[in-house]
């Protein structure tokens, strides 16, 4: 049986996002076993986002949030994840996830492409408070690990708390209280050290 074309380019799209669940970051999962997948990693702060809801701006959508972290790493299937503290990989980040955004989404029918690729793009632009606080959970969530993972990446990397300090930043923007929170948690990791100031 010949499959409706619109139906054939959803499989196809189906098929291909499995592959970041093969995308590994340098985060750790809690339990220290192994470091977690994109794949674990967007349904984590999509779970976040219904929890922490409550701390989202007023007037927030949440729907497009989860939506929102449910697609802004899809494109590193094909761009790879930049680890949060590799300049090096930064300098050519944005323009490989942009070609990635162009290839990946390209799959879908004309319609689920521009929606999928308007939600990417409203990510990384971070001018609508959904943005923002979808990237708050993004940089809160490592943060997390790091700190019940006695360090995890920052002590793997040699990473310093000049370098954590604009992440909790980051979190701010978004969140009021999940910045406090990030800062927090920040503030026990220098006080407990596992994180070096």
């Amino acid at each position: 049986m010949q499959l409706p074309s619109r139906l054939q380019q959803q499989l196809e799209f189906i098929v291909e996002i499995d592959k970041l669940k093969k995308v590994f970051r340098q985060t750790f999962l809690i339990d220290k076993t192994r470091r977690e997948n994109d794949a674990e990693h967007s349904w984590h702060l999509a779970m976040m986002a219904m929890v922490l809801g409550e701390y989202a701006p007023e007037g927030t959508d949440l729907s497009r949030v989860i939506r929102m972290v449910l697609v802004h790493d899809l494109v590193e299937i094909y761009a790879g994840d930049t680890f949060a503290f590799d300049d090096v990989g930064h300098r050519d980040k944005e323009l490989r996830e942009r070609q990635a955004a162009d290839q990946l989404f390209g799959l879908l029918p004309a319609d689920q492409k521009g929606i999928l690729r308007q939600l990417w793009d409203e990510y990384e632009a971070q001018e609508t408070q959904e943005a923002r606080f979808a990237r708050t959970l993004d940089r809160l969530q490592p943060l997390i690990h790091n700190y019940y993972t006695d360090g995890g990446t920052w002590k793997k990397f040699g990473v310093k708390a000049d370098r954590v300090w604009p992440r909790v930043d980051a979190v701010a923007q978004g969140s009021k209280a999940l910045g406090q929170l990030a800062q927090e948690l920040v503030e026990r990791a220098i006080a407990q050290g596992i994180l070096q100031s």
